[in-house]
Parts: C-alpha cells; structure tokens; sequence
C-alpha cells in the first residue's frame, strides 16, 4: 500500500458521472482513490446525488469543502432530459415496469406551447420511487414492498424550460448543444411534426424531480411519457465543461498529482462576497468571536486572509458572527 504522507486535500473534484454509478459509489470510487494516491484519511461528501440512470455534473467535496456540501444542495441545478411519449412506468424512468401505454403522440407546437405552464413557481408530486421519508421510512423501500405510496405535492421552481440547443444564456449555450451521445433535439420550427420523443432543457430550485416534470408534461400533453435520458449539465456554479472523468480521476491512484484536478474551496462561493481580514481579525474569527464597526453591507461574506478562506459570516449592521469556520492552513504570500 503506498505510504501516507500526503496532506488531506481541501476543495471540489467536479465529476462527470457515467450512468449506471451511483453517488455513493461515486464518493467510494474518491477515497478509494485518494487513498491509492497517497493522502492522509480525507473527508469526502457529494454536493446533491444522481440516480444511477443519469449522468453529468456531480461535485464532490473534500476536506473542509464538505462544510459547504449542504449549501451546494440548497443550489439550482440545469438538466437536459429526454421524455418518450407513449409509455409510464412505475419508476418514472427506463429502470422500472411499464404500467399504462397510449398511442398517442404531441405534435411540436402543443409541447412548445405547453412549457410556459410548466415555467415558475409549480407544484409537483415527487416520484413514489424517491428518497423522500413517508412516516420514517424511504418512499422507494415502500413502493418496492408493493406498497401504494401516495406522495404529497411539494412547490419548486422552473426558472427555465425549453428545448435542448435553444438557450439563450450565452455562458452556457455550449452545454446545451446537441453533442456525440446525446439525443438529437427535435426541431419546433417544424410545429405539426408528432413526436415520439422530446429533449428539453430546465433549469431548476432545489427539491425539482425531473422524472415528476416530465410525467406531468407528457400527461399536460394527452399521453404518457417517461424519462430515458438525464444528464445535470449545472449544479450550482459548477459547470459540466468543468467537469472530469473517471479516467482523469483514476490518475490520482497513480500517482499524480490533485492539484491538477481540485477547484479551491470557494469556487462554490462564487456569488458570496469576500470580507478581507487582517491577521489579528483573522485569529479572533479562528476562536469564533464577533468582529465589529465593519463598513461591508449585511448579508453573507466570505472571510479570507490574503487568499485562505477563514470562515463564512453573517455581517448585520456593522457586525460579523460566524456561520461556518475553515481549518484550512494559511497560503503562502
């Protein structure tokens, strides 16, 4: 086994998650790797799971990055998704029994016409097959028990929705065009074609079962639909163009080196902003004291010496108390 004198590291390894790994895995697969590489017992959490039938952007927090996981599940993601028309199944994707069939197929200009209903504030039923506690116990152990599991409707947000290749978002068109391996887009300057498929894009809050959103807008539609294709392109401000493989995370067992690979702690920060310490605030904020008559405007800050994150405060009205403290050692100048 190779020896561990490596330092644990501190900061994100974006994966591209491949179908049919699990988050979990996916978190084994790191300390596995970690571990082979050489470095110190690191810990290592996910910022909001993938099922196994989908893929893209998983990020994967180490050391005191962890810290930050929760706020990573709290974030936004975008999808890109493929509903086939014409088939439910239990699961709501390809992994489950077909449980009603139509023959009926939407035209393009019903489904381009049926996505404003589905933008905004929604109310969505999650999938009977999903996480989520039903009197202590997981909805997906109940419905695989027979079970008749009756989910209650939950509100999110669809900041967007629209069809794959068609955003406007400039940052992020890239991620959206059809690419090798993902389903082609169909055209909906072509408004009478009847489509057995669609792929759409949504960008969604925290809480959003895609597989619910295309149940729904296949059954807004006059037919049955079910998800065969669901890959995250976004999750939070973490981009898929951002993202690594499993073979460029193999490498690390091999020897090389994670600088390479790792975003800083606060790449995950990036819309908070940076409260500048000096060293003796730096250390009083260490021991978790409050620091006062400070000039930055209230809301959350990124407390930093030079370029060490320090901790998360919460600054009100001239003063900073500490959310979330890093132990994190200090760059050198």
């Amino acid at each position: 086994m190779t020896e561990r004198t490596k330092p644990a590291p501190h900061g994100w390894l974006l994966l591209d998650k491949p179908r049919g790994l699990g988050s979990t895995q996916a978190v084994g697969m790191v300390k596995r790797v970690l571990r082979q590489g050489g470095y110190m017992k690191t810990k290592v959490g996910h910022g909001g799971t993938l099922d196994p039938l989908a893929e893209g952007v998983l990020p994967i927090a180490l050391g005191e990055a962890t810290k930050l996981a929760g706020r990573m599940l709290d974030s936004d993601k975008i999808y890109e998704f493929t509903i086939q028309f014409g088939e439910e199944t239990d699961t709501l994707d390809t992994e489950g029994e077909i449980v009603e069939r139509t023959d009926r197929r939407p035209p393009m200009a019903a489904i381009a016409a049926v996505l404003e209903h589905f933008t905004g504030p929604i109310e969505q039923a999650p999938p009977a097959y999903s996480a989520i506690k039903v009197d202590g116990k997981r909805a997906y152990d109940r419905a695989r028990a027979g079970e008749e599991v009756e989910m209650k409707t939950r509100a999110v947000t669809i900041h967007e929705l629209g069809f794959a290749g068609e955003r406007e978002d400039a940052e992020l068109r890239s991620s959206f065009a059809t690419t090798a391996g993902r389903p082609d887009p169909y055209d909906p300057q072509a408004p009478l074609e009847l489509a057995d498929s669609v792929t759409l894009v949504a960008h969604v809050s925290k809480g959003t079962y895609i597989r619910s959103l295309a149940r729904d807008i296949a059954r807004a539609l006059g037919t049955l639909g079910h998800v065969t294709y669901l890959r995250r392109v976004k999750a939070g401000p973490f981009l898929e163009n951002e993202a690594i493989s499993l073979d460029k995370l193999e490498e690390i067992a091999k020897g090389a080196a994670i600088e390479n690979l790792l975003l800083p702690l606060e790449a995950g920060l990036d819309d908070i902003p940076v409260l500048p310490l000096e060293p003796d605030s730096a250390q009083a904020v260490r021991q978790g004291r409050v620091l006062s008559d400070l000039p930055q405007t209230d809301g959350l800050h990124l407390a930093k010496l030079g370029e060490t994150p320090v901790a998360l405060m919460e600054l009100e009205g001239g003063t900073a108390k500490v959310v979330r403290g890093f132990n994190l050692p200090d760059v050198a100048e």
